[in-house]
């Protein structure tokens, strides 16, 4: 669901009213010869960006986007000093976060003062820069430029922060004119990892490839192969990581003693035991003290700890080798993602059995969407059934677990590729495509529904059904799903046959929580504990203002058509239906969701069983993962606290068993972006 975010984002100030939001009918319309970027993906193209100068020499941009029909129409006029530093600019419109009105000014007394939907504040200009918190992606290019004439030194950003950027080799890429000569950069300070940018020959901004392009027109059919050049060099990167911790001296022996156990299987807590992990596996459980420690044995007191199989994110988009380093910093050691690239799924298989990546272990299924402008990024698009098992036969020969339908995806396809899928003995899940209502699918052959909000699309009006491969699959459910009575006869059997056709349910409410609820007051509870260990800019990105609101709805309204997401996870629970824990995001948000089917009133082990064992079952892998039992392989995290009696405190990781490797979380989150254990 997270679209790409560019820009150097940073630390929030005292909160302040925005202003009225402005519509798309009153935002700049670019000039002829305006400067024209276009966004785009390997399923075609997605938006467009504008720059232009006007009279008085402010430089002005313009994007506009429809990312699965998820809307950004914003623009941005800003005037640089005799520095290239902003001292004026302006930001309106929206985005699927919420209003988009931005300002920063500075003041003849030498004050800078910001505002947005979120934030605002003032500090002495000095030598700062301030970096927007939102606007048009193609306005990045000057913080990059910037960036570049600074050198080595690097820039101090406000509100807050440090930025510097390394350039490296040239290389060149087919364009419009002929041969182009670019140059790969990494931005170090505004995210948890390096950001990669490319810049053109005379180290000015060219454009940003990775799941999506930001490029200049003209050069979309570049953008793989930029991000192919880039991936292998992060790929150096984060080999020196995996090599300093997955070593020999993090393999010898370790026995855990009186310790908390989550016994995944039974479904209750320990207490008091001990266990053994040696040569990557389990090898006792017992009582606490009845297990001798082997020569040369590290011993780890348990006593305040819970030990717990690792964690499982069900609805992880894997791709990125820093985003998997921090799933293994914050517990996790397997994931299903629901939608990568073969390409990237096969280099990550690779290189993590070769030792070379430090990443959780899992399955992946690969995204069939019909080709349309409405089209999934990094969908295996299709004109026809016929090319929709093409799509599945060529996954399974990739050797993938799975294949995900999308929401432009023809329903009367679904059938044949689906049968296709089962015959070869893949997994099918996905979105519900527009016209479909989940229980269509599900007879069509789904195994699975992803996200809570298409599970309520048994219940919307035929409109809202028809439109789902646009933004209508959040509206439909953000203004109709407060009034649902969730225990009508016809929900009722709805949940009654998912339950017997054993159809799981993966419902990602922390996507969902922040969209509806937030009104740009505070970080939202999926990454409140993250915070203060965060960098600034990523942290200030998590403040939102919430999905914009329409059609006379308040904030309230979609407070409590989120309530009713929840709720609905409980019923599906009461009736059997099998529930897998996603987030759909950084990972961080596990925790969350977790949090969040309890109050859907789960108990905390039914909570925890959806992220450990149920998936394990789900991808067919609980013969060694999802459950600490001898033979298991030792995919274990410690946490300081009582899980029992607080969820919460998975997020205080202690210790990661990753196939057997003991790996201090300390030390992990320093290598991930995280500057201690969060809250």
């Amino acid at each position: 669901m997270h679209a790409l975010r560019l820009g150097l984002l940073l630390a929030t100030a005292a909160i302040l009213p925005a202003a009225a939001q402005t519509q798309k009918a009153e935002l700049m319309t670019p000039p002829a010869g305006a400067r024209h970027f276009t966004i785009s993906s390997t399923a075609g193209k997605h938006g467009d960006v504008w720059s232009w100068t006007l009279a008085d020499g402010r430089i002005a941009y313009r994007m506009s986007m429809s990312l699965r029909g998820w809307i950004t129409e914003t623009d941005e006029v800003v005037r640089l000093g005799p520095d290239q530093r902003p001292i004026d600019l302006a930001v309106r419109g929206f985005t699927d976060s919420g209003d988009a009105t931005e300002t920063f000014t500075v003041d003849a007394g030498g004050v800078a003062r910001w505002k947005t939907a979120v934030d605002a504040g003032e500090k002495p200009f000095g030598k700062a820069r301030y970096t927007s918190y939102g606007g048009p992606w193609l306005a990045f290019e000057n913080d990059v430029n910037a960036l570049v004439a600074a050198g080595t030194a690097g820039i101090d950003l406000l509100p807050s922060g440090h930025a510097s950027i390394s350039i490296g080799k040239a290389m060149e890429i087919d364009g419009p004119s002929g041969k182009k000569t670019v140059k790969l950069a990494y931005i170090t300070g505004t995210g948890f990892s390096p950001s990669p940018v490319w810049l053109d020959a005379q180290n000015r901004f060219f454009g940003v490839s990775g799941g999506m392009f930001l490029l200049p027109e003209g050069y979309e059919a570049a953008g793989p192969k930029l991000k192919e050049v880039q991936d292998k060099v992060a790929a150096e990167m984060v080999r020196g990581v995996a090599h300093r911790f997955l070593v020999p001296a993090n393999r010898t022996p370790t026995l855990v003693d009186h310790v908390l156990l989550f016994d995944s299987v039974a479904g209750k807590y320990v207490p008091d035991q001990a266990v053994l992990i040696a040569d990557g596996k389990v090898a006792k459980v017992g009582p606490a003290g009845s297990i001798a420690a082997p020569t040369g044995a590290t011993v780890l007191d348990g006593k305040g700890r819970t030990l717990l199989p690792g964690l499982w994110d069900s609805h992880q988009h894997v791709g990125d080798d820093w985003n998997l380093l921090q799933n293994v910093a914050t517990g996790m050691t397997n994931y299903r993602s629901p939608g990568s690239s073969i390409e990237d799924a096969q280099s990550i298989f690779k290189r993590r059995a070769a030792g070379d990546l430090l990443a959780p272990d899992g399955k992946v299924s690969v995204i069939i969407d019909k080709k349309d402008p409405l089209a999934a990024q990094g969908a295996l698009t299709v004109s026809s059934a016929a090319e929709a098992v093409a799509a599945v036969d060529k996954i399974k020969a990739a050797g993938m677990w799975g294949v995900k339908f999308y929401t432009s995806m023809d329903p009367a396809w679904v059938a044949p590729a689906a049968a296709e899928a089962h015959r070869l003995g893949l997994h099918v899940h996905g979105h519900v495509p527009a016209h479909m209502r989940p229980l269509d699918a599900v007879r069509a052959g789904y195994d699975e529904v992803t996200h809570i909000n298409f599970i309520l699309m048994q219940a919307m009006p035929q409109d809202v059904v028809d439109k789902a491969n646009t933004a209508a699959r959040l509206e439909g459910p953000a203004q109709y799903g407060k009034d649902l009575n969730l225990d009508s006869p016809e929900l009722r059997a709805f949940y009654a046959e998912l339950a017997k056709r054993k159809t799981i349910i993966d419902p990602t409410l922390s996507v969902w929580e922040p969209m509806l609820t937030s009104d740009g007051s505070a970080v939202p509870p999926e990454y409140a504990a993250y915070v203060d260990i965060a960098p600034p800019a990523v942290a200030r990105g998590w403040k939102i203002g919430g999905y914009p609101l329409f059609a006379g709805l308040t904030r309230a309204d979609f407070r409590k058509s989120f309530g009713k997401m929840v709720e609905v996870v409980g019923r599906l629970h009461q009736a059997g239906v099998p529930i897998v824990a996603g987030t759909d995001g950084y990972g961080l948000e596990l925790v969350r969701e977790l949090e969040l089917y309890q109050q859907a009133g789960l108990t905390n082990v039914e909570a925890l069983q959806t992220a450990t064992i149920v998936p394990a079952r789900m991808v067919g892998m609980d013969d060694h993962v999802g459950a600490i039992a001898p033979g298991k392989t030792a995919d274990i995290i410690l946490v300081e606290g009582d899980v029992s009696k607080d969820i919460g405190n998975l997020r205080h990781v202690q210790t990661v068993f990753l196939d057997g490797y003991r790996l201090d979380g300390d030390a992990l989150r320093k290598a991930s972006g995280l500057t201690g254990m969060p809250k």
